[in-house]
């Protein structure tokens, strides 16, 4: 019988490819674990240092608002000297009503107003819910 070595060649050439491998694997995977978790945390790293440059901004924003509101202030308090100044030095009862209405145009459309009437007596929520009659006496 004829013996042909190409079945155990084969065979070991398989065998040391698949050592390679598995070699390979293990080796590979943990050096790749290890690589995965640098990338990562660099993209933590990245992601940190740009929310933190964002609030700087708004930091720096909201600080730049803050002056130009205090201008702002200063301007309208000016305005309410001279205001007073023009009123021979007394705030008559027309001007602090006209400042109060200016103030309304910041409250919101759902704001319940009380109005004074005759002895600066509110007229409480009335016909508030649709029924304009008072409500029934139950004596049970």
């Amino acid at each position: 019988m004829k013996s042909n070595g190409r079945p155990i060649v084969l065979g070991t050439v398989i065998s040391w490819l698949l050592f390679a491998f598995i070699g390979f694997g293990m080796w590979g995977c943990p050096t790749y674990n290890v690589w995965q978790q640098e990338m990562s945390g660099r993209a933590e790293f990245a992601k940190a240092e740009q929310n933190r440059r964002i609030l700087i901004e708004e930091a720096a924003a909201n600080l730049e608002a803050e002056k130009l509101n205090a201008q702002a202030e200063i301007e309208r308090a000016k305005g309410a000297a001279e205001a007073i100044k023009i009123e021979n030095g007394s705030i008559s009862e027309k001007y602090i009503q006209y400042l109060w209405v200016r103030q309304q145009r910041n409250l919101s459309d759902k704001t319940v107003i009380y109005i004074p009437t005759e002895a600066n007596l509110p007229i409480l929520e009335a016909g508030r819910g649709g029924s304009m009659s008072p409500p029934k006496y139950n004596p049970e």
